[in-house]
């Protein structure tokens, strides 16, 4: 199946959205929707493979976007240099036949879960701290819950240590950004998700892996489209902790 049709929304460009723009592009997926209003810096050279020494201080969706066309000159790249906030959520959602969230906060990665099920739109999420990485697929009218299936709120600010505090293994990031391009060039071919309905978590440093099933809450308003959309915050390590909430294991 051809995938130059195709046009995938990723939230992020560092250490998960990266590999992903990376599996998405070389995929052939026609047009990448790029989000991302930071900056390169030093520490960010160990996980975000887009963007190299020579690009310090520069804007990553511009660094992000010049290397991806260099690489990939047939692929159309759509680099905006802002933050996902409400405002724009719905816009850039309803542009997409997917969407990647590869942000570092949990209030945008809350807001990319109720934003695509509100659009009608099936997102790929992922998180890393320190040594873990996780995958979620959340589908509209699919048959597993969202993220406010886990938790109905996200961690208030400050609860979770930024990436710098916690620190990151590249080859984490990077795992599990290959993996959720992965994820969403299954679902822009028309096939169910790997990770829909089901957490993925990944512990790089005993190589063991588990999958929890993510049932729907009764009375999830992000599942039936009506969650209020609110702002992102600053950024902070985003993996969800454990297995909790209305999961069992797979």
């Amino acid at each position: 199946m051809s995938l130059s049709g195709k046009t995938a929304l990723v939230i992020g460009a560092g250490g998960l959205g990266g590999p992903a723009l990376l599996t998405l592009a070389a995929a052939g997926v026609g047009k990448l929707l790029l989000v991302e209003d930071d900056a390169v810096e030093t520490s960010n050279l160990n996980r975000q493979p887009l963007f190299k020494e020579a690009d310090l201080g520069q804007r990553k969706a511009g660094a992000a976007a010049a290397r991806l066309r260099a690489l990939f000159p047939s692929i159309a790249v759509d680099a905006r240099d802002l933050r996902f906030d409400a405002d724009n959520a719905l816009e850039l959602v309803g542009a997409a036949d997917v969407v990647v969230d590869g942000s570092d906060n949990f209030a945008t990665k809350f807001l990319a879960n109720d934003a695509a099920l509100r659009a009608h739109k099936p997102l790929v999420h992922g998180g890393i701290l320190r040594t873990t990485a996780q995958l979620l697929t959340v589908a509209p009218a699919g048959i597993g819950g969202c993220l406010r299936c886990l938790f109905e709120e996200p961690p208030p600010t400050g609860a979770v240590p930024s990436c710098a505090e916690a620190g990151v293994l590249g080859a984490t990031a990077g795992f599990a950004g290959a993996l959720m391009g992965a994820e969403a060039l299954r679902l822009l071919a028309g096939e169910r998700g790997a990770y829909e309905g089901r957490l993925f978590t990944y512990e790089a440093r005993s190589a063991r892996g588990r999958l929890v099933l993510v049932r729907r809450r009764p009375g999830c308003a992000a599942c039936v489209g009506t969650q209020p959309l609110e702002s992102s915050a600053p950024a902070a390590c985003a993996a969800i902790a454990g297995s909790a909430g209305s999961g069992d294991a797979a």
